[in-house]
């Protein structure tokens, strides 16, 4: 293979997420491509975390949970982790917890022992073995150290020299690696999010923490000044959508981040945002569940929710990013689109890819700027029945007097009970419906990348960067389709599969995409390979799993 894994795990508090990020940076500051996922539990401190980093001169669109080298901290890792090490590899393990194992036993803990930060430092030593192994010497090894580790530094550098030595003898330059073409930034998921929003013009962000969506709230917070941007850390969910709701009244383009839990307390919300016309972008990062589920993994069990949430008859936009790179644009335009039809929307995503870190080439001009459509003469009706139901806006300050109401209502925003001109509201709600779609056939709505073989692959979300990558393992070629708008589903777009043999790759065990694919777009579907154990795809079992479907 031309993909090189690293993989370092320990308990919760010692730094093996770290030691997982500062491999990703060393990688690619030799140019090359890198996708990292980390695994933790819902623990603060104790529990099992790890941290996958798939490093190639190509681009990689999902990590390999077989690793060319392992290096396992404490006892439990070397217990889950034992049969994640790839043929040739080299598994380095913690001599004071576990010993008489196959591998290369390191007194990591008896060797921190001699430091005042001590567990801090075992991160430390994950990459003195990972330098060793890919053929750096002291010297850049050093100053890595300097530049990723700031605290302790001299103590850094004396325990990394230690456990340097220590595995030179079974592990120095085992791997060296090739340099690709470039070095890149690494990102992940919510950051390409963040970033795709404030492109676009975010002006507000609310959120109340909800794993795997608050990371979304601490990256805005720290960027809040550089972008003039507000930031609200609100009292609840409930609290979070009527904020945003609010927001837009003034013409401030606003987002909100949560998960499940957390969207199912919006509803309500959300359903005013659908009345109102208020344009609101609600990013939902899925997590398993229901209810609390599983706070810290991944599942996309949540898109029947997402596509039917809210009471009542509006225009709802769903659309679900695949990438971490298509997650900057398509946040971008979403909320280009919220605001360009006055209406909620939802960015779906999942764990997966809300988290994983990847290499990136984003082009920030290529951003989809929101512009809202404005009134400009004569007397304001805040619902004006148009031709396309998109009704001209004007903000505070203004001599106009500005309407918005949670009740039915006539063109200026008075409340009404006419029945009349109650289904004149709603046939103008809906005019928009007609007016996204001609809107959309002109745009990118559907990833298609032919292949030569009859059978056809449909996927959504993170799970799309997990069949690529498990297609390109086991050198296979069916055409491959990813819907990126789930709501409005593109049916012009799919019409040609749907006579076509068809296999689905989701992680839903009721099959929630394949329900939608047939039911809305009419696709027949012969098979629905499923995974929904809170962990992603890997794409050496997934890419088995397909050809056993495909012969």
């Amino acid at each position: 293979m031309d993909v090189f894994t690293f993989l370092v795990g320990g308990k919760a508090g010692e730094g093996a997420k770290k030691a997982g990020s500062v491999a990703a940076h060393i990688f690619s500051s030799l140019g090359r491509h890198v996708f990292q996922m980390d695994d933790y539990m819902s623990l603060i401190r104790g529990g099992h975390n790890f941290s996958v980093i798939s490093t190639s001169t190509r681009r990689l669109t999902s990590h390999y949970m077989k690793a060319n080298l392992v290096v396992n901290l404490d006892k439990r890792s070397c217990e889950t982790h034992m049969n994640d090490i790839a043929d040739n590899g080299i598994m380095v393990y913690n001599s004071d917890e576990m010993d008489n194992i196959e591998g290369i036993g390191i007194p990591v803990s008896s060797e921190a022992d001699k430091y005042p930060m001590k567990k801090l430092m075992y991160g430390v030593g994950a990459v003195a073995v990972l330098s060793s192994t890919i053929g750096f010497n002291k010297d850049q090894m050093n100053e890595i150290i300097r530049s990723q580790y700031p605290r302790g530094i001299e103590d850094n550098i004396k325990f990394a020299g230690s456990i340097y030595d220590m595995v030179k003898i079974g592990c120095e330059n085992k791997f060296p690696l090739e340099h690709g073409d470039k070095e890149r930034k690494i990102i992940t998921g919510n950051e390409s999010i963040c970033l795709g929003a404030l492109a676009g013009g975010l002006n507000m962000y609310y959120g109340y923490p909800m794993t795997p969506a608050s990371s979304i709230l601490h990256f805005l917070a720290k960027q809040a000044e550089n972008f003039k941007l507000a930031v609200v850390h609100a009292e609840s969910e409930i609290a979070v959508i009527n904020l945003a709701v609010g927001s837009s009244f003034t013409g401030a383009k606003t987002m909100v981040g949560t998960s499940g839990g957390g969207f199912a307390l919006m509803t309500e919300g959300y359903s005013l945002a659908g009345i109102t016309e208020a344009p609101v972008l609600i990013v939902l990062s899925q997590r398993p569940g229901p209810a609390t589920g599983v706070p810290t993994y991944t599942e996309q069990a949540d898109l029947s929710f997402a596509l039917t949430a809210g009471h009542g008859d509006f225009l709802r936009i769903v659309a679900s990013p695949a990438t971490v790179e298509e997650a900057f644009y398509l946040t971008a335009e979403m909320l280009d689109l919220v605001w360009k039809f006055q209406t909620p929307g939802i960015l779906l995503t999942e764990k997966h890819l809300s988290e994983s870190a990847t290499t990136v080439d984003i082009d920030p001009s290529r951003a989809k700027w929101a512009e809202p459509i404005l009134h400009s003469d004569g007397k304001h009706n805040r619902y004006l029945d148009t031709n396309n139901g998109v009704s001209p806006m004007i903000f505070p300050p203004s001599n106009e007097v500005i309407k918005w109401n949670s009740y039915e209502h006539d063109e200026y925003g008075i409340t009404t009970e006419d029945a009349n001109m109650i289904a004149q509201m709603h046939e103008k709600r809906h005019k928009k419906v007609d007016a996204l779609l001609e809107y959309l056939k002109d745009k990118e709505t559907v990833n298609i990348i032919r292949g030569e073989h009859p059978t056809n692959i449909f996927a959504y979300g993170s799970t799309y960067m997990s069949v690529l990558e498990a297609l390109k393992y086991g050198k296979l070629n069916p055409t491959t389709i990813q819907p990126i708008y789930l709501s409005p589903l593109p049916t012009w777009k799919l019409e040609e599969f749907k006579d076509q043999d068809n296999i689905v790759v989701e992680q839903s065990i009721s099959g929630q995409f394949t329900q939608l694919l047939s039911g809305k777009a009419g696709i027949n579907v012969r098979t629905t390979i499923k995974r929904y154990d809170g962990r992603p795809f890997d794409p050496i079992v997934l890419s088995q799993q397909i050809k056993e479907v495909l012969e």
